[in-house]
Order: C-alpha cells, then sequence, then structure tokens
C-alpha cells in the first residue's frame, strides 16, 4: 500500500502547482497552428476565452469532489469512489500517459526547440537532459521540489508579465481586427475547425486540476484545495488571453502561421534577434517549470494505481520523504520513450481527447453525489460537460485516427486492468 502522506503542502504551493502546470509550451506553441486552420483572429481569440471557460467550470466541480474525497489521486480517486475500480483505474492509465507523461514530453520537446536558438544541441539531446535533471531534482527531498517548484512559478508568472507589457508599450507592429463579424461566427459554428482546435486549448489548459492530485498531502483541503484551484485558473486565463493579444500585436500573422516558437518570433520582432534569444531561455525557463510540476504531481497518481493492480504494487513504494520514486522513475521513462517519437501535434491531439474523456465522466459523477448540490456548480457542471461533448463529437469525425488511436488505449487499459487487478478493493 502506499505510505500515508504528511499534510504539509500549504496553500501558496497548491497555487503554484495549478499554476505550473498549466502555464507551460501550450500556450506559447499553440497560436501558430491555431492560426493555420482559422482565418479570424476573433474566433483563435474566443478558443482562449471558452478553454478558460472549461477550465474555471471544471476547476469549480473538482472543488467539490476532491473536499468530499480529500486523497491523492485525482481522477482516479474520485472515479473509484463515484463510479467503480475498473473506471478508477482507467481514468489513472489515461493521466499517466494523456494527462502527465504526454504533456511532459511535450513541453520537454518544446524546450528542445526554443533550446537550439541558444544551446548548440540537437533538440532531442537538450529535451532528454531537461528530463534527466527534473526526474533527479523530484525523487530527492519533498523540500528540495517544493522550494523549485514555487520559485520556478513565480518566474513563470513573471516573464509572461514582461511579455505582456512589452508588447503593449512598445509601437504595436500591426493594427488587428478582433471584431466578432458574421463571417467569425459562421466559422466558430459550421467549419468544424473551431471545436478541433480546442484541443491545442484544452492541453494548454492542462493543469487546472493539479492540486486534486496531492490532496492527501495539502494542510486544511476542504478550505485551500477549492482556493488553490479557483485562484490558480483564474489567473492563467487571465494571463493566457492577454499573452496571445500580445503575440498578435508583436508580429505578422504570416510569420506567425503554423510556426512553433511563437516566442522567439514575436520578441525577435519587439527587441531584436538577439533578444530573441533571451527571449526563449526565459521560455526555457517558465517550460522547466510546466514539467517539473507534472512531475511533481504525476506520479501520486501512479502510484494511487499500484493499490489498485498486482502489475503496478511496485509503484507505490517511497523513500524516507514519502516521495514516490518508483512512480517518478516510471513515469519518465514513458517521457523519454514519447520525445524519441517526435510527434508534438500528434500527442497534443491526443491527450486533448482522452482528457475531455476522463474529466468529463469526473464532473458527470458530481451528480452522483448524495449531498445538497449547489445550483452554480451544477450550471458549472452542464457547461464543462456541453462544450467537451461538442469537442469529442468533433474530434472524432475531424481527428479519426487520433481518436481511435484514445480509443485503442482505453482498451487496452481495461485488458491489463482485466487481468491484473487486485480483486479485494
Amino acid at each position: 500500500m502506499v505510505s500515508p502522506t504528511k499534510r504539509q503542502l500549504s496553500l501558496f504551493t497548491a497555487i503554484c502547482l495549478v499554476v505550473a502546470n498549466m502555464v507551460g509550451s501550450g500556450v506559447y506553441t499553440s497560436l501558430g497552428f491555431q492560426l493555420g486552420s482559422l482565418q479570424h483572429l476573433f474566433s483563435v481569440l474566443l478558443l482562449w476565452v471558452v478553454g478558460g471557460i472549461i477550465a474555471i467550470c471544471g476547476a469549480l466541480v473538482y472543488a467539490e469532489l476532491s473536499t468530499e474525497f480529500p486523497e491523492n489521486g485525482g481522477e482516479v480517486n474520485f472515479l473509484t469512489k463515484l463510479y467503480n475500480p475498473t473506471t478508477g483505474f482507467l481514468a489513472g492509465w489515461i493521466s499517466t500517459l494523456a494527462g502527465f507523461a504526454a504533456p511532459v514530453a511535450i513541453v520537454c520537446t518544446a524546450i528542445g526547440k526554443y533550446g537550439i536558438t541558444f544551446i548548440p544541441l540537437p533538440s532531442i539531446t537538450l529535451a532528454i537532459i531537461v528530463l534527466v535533471l527534473i526526474t533527479i531534482l523530484h525523487a530527492s527531498t519533498i523540500h528540495v521540489s517544493t522550494r523549485f517548484h514555487q520559485f520556478s512559478t513565480i518566474l513563470n508568472i513573471a516573464i509572461m508579465i514582461f511579455i505582456i507589457v512589452s508588447a503593449w508599450i512598445h509601437t504595436p507592429y500591426q493594427s488587428i481586427d478582433i471584431s466578432p463579424s458574421t463571417d467569425a461566427w459562421k466559422e466558430i459554428a459550421y467549419s468544424g475547425n473551431f471545436p478541433v482546435n480546442l484541443y491545442w486549448v484544452i492541453y494548454a489548459y492542462t493543469g487546472w486540476n493539479a492540486a486534486t492530485y496531492i490532496a492527501g498531502e495539502i494542510r486544511n483541503p476542504g478550505k485551500n484545495l477549492p482556493l488553490a484551484l479557483f485562484i490558480g485558473t483564474i489567473l492563467v486565463t487571465i494571463l493566457y488571453m492577454l499573452l496571445n493579444y500580445a503575440f498578435l500585436l508583436s508580429a505578422p500573422v504570416s510569420n506567425l502561421r503554423n510556426q512553433l516558437e511563437i516566442g522567439f518570433i514575436t520578441a525577435s520582432y519587439l527587441f531584436g534577434s538577439n533578444a530573441g534569444k533571451v527571449m526563449s531561455v526565459c521560455i526555457c525557463i517558465t517550460l522547466i517549470s510546466t514539467a517539473s510540476a507534472m512531475t511533481f504531481a504525476g506520479p501520486r497518481v501512479t502510484a494511487f494505481m499500484g493499490t489498485q493492480s498486482k502489475a503496478f504494487t511496485w509503484l507505490t513504494k517511497t523513500n524516507k520523504h514519502h516521495i514516490p520514486t518508483w512512480a517518478i522513475y516510471f513515469q519518465s521513462a514513458i517521457v523519454l520513450i514519447l520525445i524519441l517519437l517526435n510527434k508534438f501535434q500528434e500527442l497534443v491531439n491526443l491527450v486533448g481527447f482522452l482528457l475531455s474523456i476522463c474529466t468529463s465522466l469526473a464532473v458527470a459523477g458530481y451528480f452522483k453525489l448524495n449531498k445538497k448540490k449547489s445550483l452554480f456548480i451544477r450550471l458549472a457542471a452542464i457547461i464543462f460537460l456541453c462544450i467537451n461533448s461538442w469537442v469529442i463529437v468533433y474530434g472524432l469525425y475531424l481527428k479519426p485516427y487520433t481518436s481511435i488511436g484514445g480509443l485503442i488505449i482505453i482498451v487496452l487499459g481495461y485488458l491489463f486492468w482485466r487481468y491484473t487487478a487486485i480483486k479485494s478493493i
């Protein structure tokens, strides 16, 4: 069984975890690909508004679930209690790959892409070096990892604010039209490109539920968990809107379209190519913060799975500081494989599809709670489920190979569970 955890994490650490898990490669890489398939800037910015609505509504519901079930594990814990152990295990199976390993691989890949602008090494080599260093850090002590986590999160926010302010105080490169024209609304409602592009945004907002994965280690969870989820999500939503608008002001849309290194390109237009390299360094630091946060939270989910499956019991082992070291090494091994596969866009789509399914099940489970339900929280749950259903349906239609791949992963997880489950749970 998992070693008993100590409630030693503060509200500030929990907020930092939410922010650091959310702010990462998504906001620095998504815009170029969104501009590649959407014609109107209003549509592009509305993506980030809708993503914020999804995240805020989800955070409100998860706050209720986490106060009802204040243990580590996130969706694994929720779905096990709300449905059955099989559903809970599948949530952990999805979270291990799509919620943590794949996003860490995406972040490390992005670090490599930005890093080659100032370090003469192959991007994959840089990605692997970052992964190894973060793995060693988080397998050490809780105090070392939380201090780094807090510092890097503060630095992360400071860099985002610097980019936003710099773009606004400099003379804009161009005037942009973000008005909600009739054609823009038609693109949103009928083209199908809008809901499919929400996969990028869902990935960028991944982490709004991060504090629930360490609920068993947060002091006073009944008060601090809901605050951490709500404050962290609201803060990131505001920053995302301002940052994407700043990107659009700073560089020609034609030069941003279908490009990954959005931060480097916009900084080069704002300050020159040398400053662009400096900004790449800063963005790499922010991305390291995200990879660090996911390496901190993800293994807590994997370790929880070890209580459910005979094949994973070894993942429950912790060191004297109650850190699930074997789960950390296991997640990082999966990350290494995904980095070597080097499928950036495919991974983002897969993450968006699988997480939409997993979080929707958790939010739907709110209605199964035997407690008086707030009208406000019920409305948030309904909004969350409606938008996610829209995204999943269009994903199945327009991204069939990604969707089939996601469904195959779920089926494999079920078969694995069927033959390795601990029957006494």
